[in-house]
């Protein structure tokens, strides 16, 4: 889990332009919990500014909400990724989770290591794992296919499934559906008219 100055991160956003906002907690500190404005420099570290600080966690927590949304619709800018603790989970297919048998990038440690017992069906049954990780930020493409991790379907950054997809849109279809006044009907016309 990233770290600033002693506050742990608890979730962060980060926007299409490199820009994002995040809310940490520190349990000794004055003032309990912080959201800062933040953004990752050149060598990839997160940098965090411009804090406000306070002790009540729902208010700090709708502090980060209003900031985020308050960022996305003076910029017109979209969320990138959503970012907390354990929230990129990858499977390990192929052998048990060890030295050696994991990427560690700069500034994304795993957050948890668990190794099964045995080789087990995850996932519905769908395929077979020795056990996972979790990363607060999504690994690239290459470091999951160079250590043959495979990132659960739940996560943030994977596409829907094409049924969930196709559910989702009925869903708000049939809202648009009854939020429209009811369309004026035609009146056919009579054989006799012709």
């Amino acid at each position: 889990m990233d770290k600033n100055q002693g506050y742990a991160i608890l979730k962060a956003v980060m926007l299409e332009n490199g820009r994002g906002f995040a809310l940490g907690e520190h349990h000794t500190a004055p003032s309990r919990y912080v959201t800062w404005a933040c953004y990752d420099d050149k060598d990839g570290q997160r940098q965090y500014e411009w804090g406000h600080y306070g002790n009540d966690r729902t208010a700090m927590e709708q502090d980060f909400t209003d900031r985020v949304q308050d960022y996305q619709r003076i910029y017109n800018v979209g969320i990138r990724q959503t970012e907390a603790p354990g929230l990129y989970k990858y499977y390990s297919t192929q052998r048990p989770v060890d030295i050696g048998t994991f990427p560690k990038p700069p500034y994304n440690k795993p957050d948890e290591i668990f190794n099964y017992d045995q080789r087990i069906p995850v996932e519905n049954g769908s395929f077979l794992t020795w056990g996972y990780l979790t990363y607060t930020r999504p690994l690239t493409e290459k470091q999951a296919s160079d250590y043959e991790l495979r990132p659960a379907p739940d996560n943030p950054d994977r596409p829907r499934p094409i049924a969930e997809q196709m559910k989702n849109a009925a869903k708000l279809a049939e809202a648009d559906r009854g939020s429209e006044a009811p369309a004026p009907q035609r009146r056919q016309p009579d054989r006799g008219d012709r």
